[in-house]
């Protein structure tokens, strides 16, 4: 690829203004609160977008692009699996978690709210909750260092190591200094970017491979499986695709979205707002690499670089198809999908070194400027970190995405889900689910098998959740807050 000057410009501008939010954000952060959490204050259109754009990673632009690129029509039950589980997730948690975590304390992260839901006084929980974030999110930060260095290498024409490093020093940058208020108003502009270059780059793909009518014709000469929405896998693969949606009721930084919602009205609308932003994303993205075959069929003699890597579909597409200024906006919202999920994963570990290790137990009386510049220092640890996990140029974005999506799904859904709903369940229930959840998981992986490790791993979970809180007693201290919460959910209309 050939940088032009537009190119470099348009790129430039949108990381100085992401950096830029990042500074008027820290004029606004005095506590600890503010800087986890943006101290409860968000709307319903920063908590729709914010969700969605912390959600949907360098993934949507790349990894999901290539998958159908590669597969076809079949890897579509993916964005079917995420669609049905993101509405049940706002419809049914996001409510109940907002009210229950300031009720229990004001907890500020899943750890905290674990603790406090359970009054686990031996903060086993705690403990077990952070080791979970912090493992499975250095993975997924290295996903995101991944997708940057792919960026930053087909753009610049950079080595992997040094694409790496400048992919990812951005983010780090406004999420060092902003916290959870930058991170929130920069996810709110770049998803008002990917949504544009999403719908965009499709469109213009399928005009270039002679309108929809030629490029099926296309896709169908060069592979009639690609049309199928059953593909070799059959059955198992299906599963597996859609099972994805069982993964959001785990995940930690579309939870804290959830949390720091203003008041419970505020839901509702976000959903609405988050539900069409997500399916019309999905949909740009899913064309995007299925109309691509299509696209490189007619214009065989520049498809190399996407047959060597699927997942450089759309940025090829991009740089071929759009002036160089519209290109380098285009590319930008790779970059704003990419920074949007890994500042959103940074600031989750930063809320689980600094809140639930350092204050839980190093410095219990540690004031807010001392926790703010330690949470700071937190997210310099854990991108350096994901730095190294990523360090492989034969890393594939879905791949990783995948293993830690399945990893949060499992040891946190069915304990989060269960925890809102089950008045019954237990700390020791809790416990149980964690590592059933988190263990099958890693368990699985090691054997091959077709099938998606988040479905073994989610149901371990709830079945040792049940089985083991069963075995014991809750507090009954505990059944009048739980009622409480339920009773103000009603009034509400949830």
């Amino acid at each position: 690829m050939t940088v032009s000057t537009p190119l470099l410009v348009t790129f430039a501008a949108y990381l100085l203004l992401m950096v830029g939010i990042g500074f008027v954000a820290w004029r606004r952060t005095r506590t600890f609160d503010d800087y986890i959490l943006g101290g409860r204050s968000l709307g319903s259109y920063v908590t729709a977008l914010a969700a969605g754009a912390s959600d949907m990673s360098g993934w949507l632009m790349m990894g999901l692009p290539g998958a159908l690129y590669l597969g076809g029509a079949s890897e579509a039950w993916i964005a079917i699996g995420l669609v049905i589980g993101a509405w049940c997730n706002w419809k049914f948690v996001a409510g109940p978690l907002r009210v229950y975590t300031e009720r229990t304390d004001n907890a500020l992260t899943l750890p905290d709210y674990f603790t406090h839901r359970f009054e686990d006084r031996s903060r086993l929980l705690r403990i077990l909750s952070a080791l979970v974030i912090l493992v499975f999110f250095a993975i997924y930060c290295a996903s995101g260092i991944v997708a940057g260095a792919r960026l930053f290498e087909s753009m610049f024409g950079l080595p992997y190591g040094q694409a790496m490093f400048w992919g990812a020093v951005v983010t780090i940058a406004y999420t060092f200094v902003g916290g959870f208020l930058a991170v929130s108003w920069t996810d709110t502009v770049q998803a008002t970017l990917m949504i544009f270059a999403l719908l965009l780059v499709p469109v213009f793909a399928i005009v270039g491979a002679g309108g929809p009518g030629s490029a099926m014709t296309l896709i169908e000469q060069v592979d009639p499986a690609r049309l199928q929405w059953v593909g070799a896998g059959g059955i198992i693969a299906i599963v597996s695709a859609t099972a994805w949606g069982l993964g959001y009721f785990g995940q930690p930084h579309v939870l804290a979205r959830f949390m720091a919602a203003d008041d419970l009205a505020t839901i509702p609308p976000a959903r609405r707002i988050a539900m069409t932003w997500m399916i019309l994303c999905l949909m740009g993205a899913m064309a995007t690499g299925f109309f691509g075959i299509a696209w490189f069929a007619a214009h065989p003699d520049v498809a190399a670089p996407v047959d060597a890597n699927p997942e450089r579909v759309f940025i090829v597409l991009a740089d071929l198809l759009f002036n160089p200024w519209v290109a380098g906006v285009l590319l930008s919202a790779i970059l704003a999908a990419i920074m949007s999920t890994l500042s959103a994963q940074l600031l989750v570990c930063s809320s689980a070194l600094t809140e639930d290790f350092y204050r839980g137990f190093i410095r219990p009386s540690a004031g807010h400027r001392e926790l703010v510049w330690f949470g700071r220092l937190a997210v310099l640890a854990v991108a350096l970190l994901a730095i190294w996990i990523a360090r492989d140029p034969e890393s594939r974005v879905l791949g990783l995405v995948a293993y830690a999506w399945a990893g949060f799904g499992a040891a946190f859904g069915p304990v989060v889900v269960l925890s809102l709903f089950w008045k019954r369940m237990t700390r020791n229930g809790a416990l149980a689910g964690m590592i059933a959840g988190a263990a099958t998981v890693v368990l699985w992986k090691q054997t091959g098998s077709a099938l998606y490790e988040i479905v073994p791993g989610v149901i371990a979970a709830t079945l040792a959740v049940v089985v083991v809180s069963l075995l014991g007693r809750a507090p009954q201290a505990l059944y009048p807050r739980h009622e409480a919460v339920h009773a103000t959910l009603r009034q509400e209309g949830y």
